[in-house]
C-alpha cells in the first residue's frame, strides 16, 4: 500500500515536472520582451555588419584613389609595388574592422570581452618575442616599399651585395649580380642601401698620353673623336667634357673626360668613350707612320737622285779631262823626237 502510494506520488510529481517545462517553454516562446530583445540585437549585428562593410570598402576607395594619384607618372615596377602597398593596407583594413565586428557582435551576446582581449593581447606579446626577427623583416619591408627606396629593375648595393633588384616582398629582398649569383636578403638586414639607378651617372674617362705629343693637338685630337657619341651611343646624354690635364709624369700625362650618362649606365658609357679614343689614336698613329714612311721614301729617293747626279757629274770630269790629257802627250812625243834629231 504504501508502495503503491508512492508510486502514485512519483508520478504525480513527474507529471507536474513536465507541466512546469511546458510552461516554462511557452512562456519562453511567448515572452514578447525577449524576442523585443533578440530582434533588436539581430537588427544591431546587421546594422554592424554592414557598416564594417561600407568602412572596409570606403577606406580601399580611397586607398585606391591615393595611389592612383602617386602612380601617375610611373613606371610600371613602381606602379606594382604601390599596388602592393595599398593591397597591404588593405588587408589591414580589413582585418582590424573585421576584429572589431566580432567583438561588438559577441558583446550583443552578452559575452565578457575582458578576457578575450587580455587573452588576445598576451598571446600577441608572446608571438611578438617568439617571432622578432620576423616582424622586423616584415616592418621593413613594408617601409621599404612604402617609402620607395628601391624597385624592380634597380641596381642596388646594401652592404656587401650587390645586384639587380629581382623581387620586393614584405620579408626577404632578392637581387641578380652581374656574375649571376642570387642574393636573397632579408629585409631587417637591409640598413643602408645605395641606388644606382635613381639618378643620371657620371662617367669619368683617363687617357694616357706621351710626353711627345703635343697637348694642343691631343685636346683637338679627342674632341674631334668624340663628336656624335650622343647618337652612336644613347647612354651618353651630353657631349663629354674634356677636363684637361689631371696628372703629368715624366713619361706621359693623362687627360681627363667626363660625361652625363643614364643611370646605371656609367660603364657602357666609359667603353664607348674609350673605344671611340682608341680608335681616333689609332688612326692618327696609322697615319704618323705613313707620313713617316712617305717621307723616309721621299728622302731614300732624293738620296740616291744625289748619287745618279754625282756619279753623272764624276763622269763628265772624267770626259772633259780626256782630251787634255792625249795632248799633252803628244807634244811630249813631239819634244821627244826633235831631241833625237840633234
Amino acid at each position: 500500500m504504501n508502495r503503491w502510494i508512492l508510486e502514485a506520488t512519483t508520478q504525480g510529481d513527474a507529471v507536474k515536472d513536465a507541466l512546469r517545462f511546458k510552461d516554462k517553454v511557452w512562456n519562453w516562446f511567448s515572452d514578447a520582451d525577449m524576442w523585443a530583445d533578440v530582434l533588436f540585437a539581430g537588427l544591431r549585428i546587421l546594422v554592424i555588419f554592414l557598416l564594417t562593410r561600407v568602412i572596409i570598402k570606403i577606406v580601399s576607395n580611397i586607398i585606391d584613389r591615393s595611389l592612383e594619384r602617386k602612380t601617375g607618372g610611373r613606371l610600371l615596377s613602381n606602379t606594382r609595388r604601390f599596388t602592393t602597398v595599398g593591397e597591404l593596407m588593405k588587408n589591414v583594413v580589413t582585418v582590424i574592422c573585421n576584429f572589431v565586428m566580432i567583438m561588438l557582435v559577441l558583446s550583443e551576446f552578452h559575452f565578457d570581452l575582458a578576457p578575450l582581449l587580455a587573452g588576445a593581447g598576451v598571446l600577441g606579446l608572446a608571438v611578438g618575442f617568439g617571432a622578432q626577427s620576423l616582424v622586423k623583416d616584415v616592418i621593413t619591408g613594408f617601409f621599404i616599399i612604402l617609402e620607395d627606396q628601391f624597385a624592380v629593375g634597380d641596381v642596388i648595393q646594401t652592404g656587401t651585395y650587390k645586384g639587380t633588384v629581382e623581387l620586393i616582398g614584405l620579408r626577404t629582398t632578392r637581387l641578380l649580380s652581374t656574375t649571376g649569383e642570387v642574393f636573397i636578403i632579408p629585409n631587417g638586414l637591409i640598413t643602408n642601401v645605395t641606388n644606382y639607378s635613381l639618378s643620371n651617372a657620371l662617367a669619368v674617362v683617363d687617357v694616357p698620353v706621351k710626353m711627345e705629343r703635343s697637348l694642343e693637338a691631343t685636346l683637338g685630337l679627342i674632341g674631334e673623336a668624340l663628336k656624335g657619341i650622343e647618337e652612336r651611343n644613347s647612354n651618353v646624354l651630353a657631349y663629354p667634357n674634356v677636363l684637361g690635364i689631371q696628372s703629368m709624369s715624366t713619361s706621359e700625362y693623362v687627360i681627363r673626360i667626363a660625361a652625363s650618362c643614364a643611370p646605371n649606365a656609367r660603364e657602357a658609357a666609359e667603353r664607348q668613350i674609350q673605344n671611340d679614343i682608341k680608335q681616333a689614336l689609332e688612326k692618327q698613329s696609322m697615319l704618323e707612320q705613313a707620313q713617316a714612311e712617305e717621307e723616309a721614301r721621299k728622302k731614300a729617293e732624293a738620296e740616291a737622285k744625289a748619287e745618279i747626279d754625282l756619279a753623272k757629274t764624276e763622269n763628265a770630269l772624267e770626259v772633259t779631262a780626256s782630251p787634255n790629257t792625249g795632248s799633252r802627250r803628244q807634244v811630249a812625243a813631239t819634244q821627244e823626237g826633235e831631241e833625237g834629231e840633234e
